[in-house]
């Protein structure tokens, strides 16, 4: 008992001393920095992103542990991720509507800070309702808790991306969002070995796994929410928006657009986000099924695996963070290979600390080194990331398919590389030019994060049809998409005399 209780207070302690050692960098950087980033205001926002994807990795931790107690088929098992990613989808319509009835864009009216603080106040709620689940045994409340979570994170990412963003030069925009990204991944990482010790015990137990034993964690979690709105209070984040009124217009005189759907960039874009956190979620969330069943794996020890996954995210943004930091072009150069295995490192230690086998995982720094070419090769340029990456995804996902094994479970878990850097290219592609719609539009990408919860349930039910190894053709069909739009998107912008190349060299790629 004295060593399990240990190694909690050594995960704990790690998190802690990350998060505290990362706030000392980036305020360091502040002063030394030439650039207007306001790295103070940016150190108190990520903490949010850290919590995003703590609790949609654990999710995954959920799936197979509901599954089972609640004897769900694989396709019904999904709900829990499709619950908790439409809610993005119902909270953007709310925001939308509220924006609408106000007149005003809520964010405009109360502020980035408020916003965020509603937010986790929204999210904490919902965190509430797993203990009266967990003792009546029910599904749909569990779920329905989830949902609410959600609900509070939707508010949260309107607020927070474009805010990462804005809190310095344009050119580097992109690069902030990526290592606000990696700061997610941190959560992803860790969330699945906490909920999974939380829940299974330590790595050496036997322990089967309760619903009674999903509410503590949960309600845990609600408190940090209520504490870090708190912190958000009475941190140097602006209290009042400064609202972007500029206006928009395209090179042909006197078309001026009217509204972010306007603009195809957005709406393409809106496609690419929904199909991209679709393959993202999905391949995680069906991946223990396919661990359990085709290769034998027991419940309590999928968890390094896809914390692997959510680690190879963390991966991928941590070297594609590098740009948002004045260092001299030689330095960025050793970061961008760096980087990437420090995170790596993280998710090494996190796991020893858990007291997991790690020779497993070794093998995987080689398959790193595929992702750092594909970034060095982007040059900086969003869409070719995008273009690069997918098809590095789609290769990954035919590997997959067509092997077996720890080869098939390590070309899954290397999705989480090639979508790493994802988000932001899509996003900053998506917004780009909008002016004073980019609220607007941010609302329209956040809403479609419902891919998640939508191609999970479709490839669940694939699965149910045929089989979970044959089902992650679902994703090769989301990445096929992305080959277009970052195809597309280039020449789009371009006609509206935005140039990404020229941004991309500017940022100092």
């Amino acid at each position: 008992m004295y060593k399990t209780n240990n190694n909690l207070f050594n995960l704990k302690f790690l998190v802690t001393f990350y998060l505290f050692t990362f706030n000392t960098a980036i305020n360091k950087n502040d002063f030394m920095s030439t650039q207007k980033t306001n790295w103070s205001q940016f150190g108190t926002l990520i903490t949010v992103f850290f919590f995003w994807g703590f609790v949609a990795a654990s999710n995954d931790i959920l799936i197979p542990v509901f599954k089972k107690a609640f004897d769900l088929s694989q396709t019904q098992s999904q709900l829990v991720s499709f619950a908790f990613y439409v809610a993005y989808t119902v909270g953007s319509i709310i925001y939308m509507l509220i924006s609408k009835s106000i007149k005003q864009d809520i964010t405009n009216k109360i502020g980035y800070k408020n916003g965020l603080i509603v937010g986790l106040i929204i999210s904490a709620l919902g965190t509430l309702l797993f203990y009266p689940a967990a003792n009546m045994g029910s599904f749909g409340l569990m779920i329905s808790g989830l949902f609410i979570v959600g609900l509070g994170f939707s508010l949260q990412q309107i607020v927070a991306n474009p805010l990462a963003i804005e809190l310095g030069p344009p050119a580097t925009g992109s690069q902030r969002l990526t290592l606000a990204g990696g700061i997610n991944n941190f959560g992803t990482t860790i969330g699945p070995l906490i909920v999974a010790f939380a829940i299974f015990g330590s790595a050496e137990s036997n322990t089967e796994a309760s619903i009674e034993s999903v509410k503590t964690p949960y309600l845990i979690l609600g408190a940090v929410f209520i504490l870090v709105a708190i912190m958000l209070k009475f941190s140097s984040l602006p209290a009042v928006t400064a609202v972007n009124t500029e206006d928009t217009e395209d090179k042909q005189p006197g078309h001026h657009r009217s509204s972010a759907f306007k603009y195809p960039q957005l709406v393409l874009g809106m496609i690419a986000i929904f199909l991209y956190v679709g393959v993202e979620v999905a391949t995680a969330a069906n991946l223990p099924a396919y661990m359990e069943k085709d290769l034998g794996f027991h419940t309590k020890d999928v968890a390094p695996y896809i914390s692997l996954y959510w680690a190879s995210l963390m991966i991928g943004r941590w070297g594609g963070a590098v740009e948002a930091f004045d260092v001299n072009a030689g330095a960025k150069k050793i970061l961008r290979f760096l980087a990437p295995y420090l995170a790596f490192g993280v998710f090494l230690i996190v796991n020893a600390i858990a007291r997991h086998d790690l020779a497993p995982f070794y093998i995987y720094g080689a398959i790193i080194l595929i992702m750092i070419a594909g970034d060095i090769a982007s040059k900086g340029n969003p869409a070719k990331m995008l273009l690069i990456y997918s098809i590095l995804g789609i290769t990954a996902l035919i590997i997959g398919m067509t092997t077996t094994g720890m080869v098939s479970v390590y070309s899954f878990t290397s999705v989480g590389l090639f979508c790493s850097t994802l988000w932001p290219c899509i996003f900053a592609l998506a917004i780009n030019g909008l002016g004073k719609h980019t609220n607007q539009g941010s609302g329209y990408l956040i809403m479609m994060i419902m891919g998640g919860g939508v191609m999970s349930v479709a490839q669940g039910a694939l699965a149910d049809a045929t089989s979970i190894h044959a089902s992650y053709v679902i994703g090769v069909a989301c990445f096929s998409y992305l080959v277009f739009y970052a195809l597309r998107v280039s020449s789009i912008l371009k006609s509206q005399g935005i140039d990404l190349d020229k941004i991309a060299k500017g940022s100092g790629h």
